[in-house]
């Protein structure tokens, strides 16, 4: 269903992106960001999944930057490799191109963003801090305790899992103090980190299930042209 295009960041970066478009009418644009695992089977799925729904989708391959075209899968030494791309990340380069994707996709009409693991928290970002949004989607993200004092600009939903060995239930009341007036903020019990991934083993299929069915009424929602 999808294709490999390229973008074009603020600062004349190229970067890679996949792209899926629907098969029929177009009802907006997302923009879905990646995990540490970069643009891989399971972010190209989830693209997919989306454009089956009627949205024109983009991910863009936010390490291109430090290693073009990278993507892995979930076994431990893979997971230990994809997590020095996130050792010392550079934010402001990855925004940049968040930015080239959100521009890419509203020229679809109304732009939404749903990314997952660092993706959650770029997702949060963004509805802070870039234009062209109508709506964001955050599955959990790691670095949003830390970023709980910015106000997302737009409607934002956020998705954690109780059983997340790396972020505490201390940092989701955290969350919840700071935003849980303008955020819409859901927490899964007996979910894990990933829990959304059917690749992982961490998948927990209910939770998964529940949180798309949340997520994809959110964009029904807030998408309207």
């Amino acid at each position: 269903m999808g294709k490999h295009v390229s973008l074009v960041a603020s600062d004349s970066f190229k970067l890679g992106a996949y792209r899926a478009d629907p098969s029929g009418a177009v009802k907006g644009g997302i923009v879905v960001i990646q995990e540490i695992f970069g643009v891989n089977h399971h972010i190209r799925a989830v693209c997919d999944r989306l454009a089956g729904m009627g949205y024109a989708t983009v991910a863009p391959a936010l390490f291109d930057r430090q290693h073009p075209n990278f993507e892995c899968g979930y076994s431990p030494d893979e997971i230990a490799n994809a997590r020095k791309f996130v050792a010392n990340p550079d934010w402001g380069a990855m925004m940049r191109d968040v930015q080239a994707a959100i521009d890419e996709a509203k020229k679809s009409g109304p732009a939404a963003i749903m990314g997952f693991c660092m993706g959650g928290t770029l997702a949060f970002l963004a509805a802070a801090k870039l234009n062209g949004l109508s709506a964001a989607i955050g599955y959990y993200g790691g670095q949003i305790a830390k970023n709980a004092d910015e106000k997302p600009k737009v409607p934002t939903q956020l998705h954690f899992g109780e059983k997340d060995a790396s972020i505490p239930m201390s940092d989701v009341e955290l969350i919840k103090s700071k935003r849980g007036g303008d955020c819409e903020i859901y927490v899964y019990p007996d979910a894990q980190h990933g829990f959304h991934c059917d690749e992982r083993g961490s998948y927990n299929e209910a939770a998964a299930k529940l949180a798309w069915q949340r997520s994809t009424a959110f964009l029904e929602k807030h998408l309207k042209k």
